[in-house]
């Protein structure tokens, strides 16, 4: 017989939003697969929890190598449990090769769940929460970052990013370079914790938030970042799309990428405007 692959999500802040069944989890699986071996075992410490399976590293930098141990363990039967430092594995943290993985062989994946920064923000924002998107952390580089924010322009759902204390302000400044100062938005930090802090606004007044506080005390702990709906797309010609398009190849973006880019923004056929772009250059 197989065993089982759990997911099991681990408190993003309060250990008091642990699970009766994350404790079980942890202390009736086989093997316990954490992104940090020596978080999960303070995690359990202060949980009460004594593990009767043993402790395996799986992250990031060696997920493709210990999925593959980890799945035989399965298929031999064992219950194999994956946790990350907090919230639910998979989501910007490591896991999802190993369920893809898995779910390819038919091998049994189940889950235990709980906390998740993504979704406790996003509630916490006040922003529409009918409809909304993930699109994990904010790029780090300047122009990766201005083009990430130019896709969502026009989104017609709430967008959910995560982000570092120390880039949150450039991050802001992007917001409002791309979509303007008025586009509502959210700021949580540090959710489910002591200092627990929910900024709402517009882009703006979140900008002047994140610059008051920098030159201040600073800006400590994780941080959530909830960005609204945006305007319905505005009737933009075709011919300034190729004008944007080619000040972006101009900046160093190859020409296909940015057509793909500029009209998913604005709610065109990317062959459409990459087709107007060689035409405008014939022409």
């Amino acid at each position: 017989m197989t065993g089982q692959l759990i997911l099991a999500a681990t408190p993003i802040g309060n250990l008091g939003d642990a699970t009766d069944r994350l404790r079980e989890v942890l202390a009736t699986a086989d093997v316990v697969a954490a992104e940090d071996t020596r978080m999960a075992r303070q995690l359990c410490r202060k949980l009460g929890v004594t593990p009767a399976g043993r402790l395996m590293a799986h992250h990031e930098h060696n997920e493709a190598a210990s999925a593959q141990g980890l799945l035989a363990l399965v298929r031999d039967g064992a219950t194999v449990a994956v946790v990350t430092d907090a919230g639910m594995p998979t989501v910007s943290d490591p896991g999802h090769r190993l369920v893809a993985a898995a779910a390819a062989e038919g091998l049994a994946v189940t889950c235990a769940p709980g906390a998740s920064a993504v979704t406790t923000a996003l509630a916490l924002s006040g922003l529409p929460t009918d409809r909304f998107a993930f699109d994990g952390f904010v790029p780090r580089k300047a122009g990766e970052r201005t083009r990430a924010f130019e896709q969502i322009r026009t989104e017609q759902r709430t967008v959910v990013f995560f982000e570092s204390p120390q880039r949150i302000t450039a991050a802001l400044e992007s917001l409002v370079e791309v979509l303007g100062a008025d586009r509502p938005a959210c700021v949580a930090r540090e959710l489910t914790k002591l200092h627990e802090e929910i900024v709402r606004g517009t882009v703006g007044e979140l900008l002047d938030w994140a610059r008051e506080r920098q030159a201040g005390e600073g800006i400590r702990g994780e941080i959530v970042l909830v960005v609204g709906p945006g305007a319905e797309a505005e009737a933009t010609s075709l011919q300034e799309l190729v004008a944007v398009v080619e000040q972006r190849v101009a900046d160093g973006e190859r020409m296909k990428q940015a057509a793909a880019e500029v009209a998913a923004a604005h709610g065109v056929r990317k062959n459409e405007l990459y087709d107007a772009v060689l035409a405008a250059r014939k022409g």
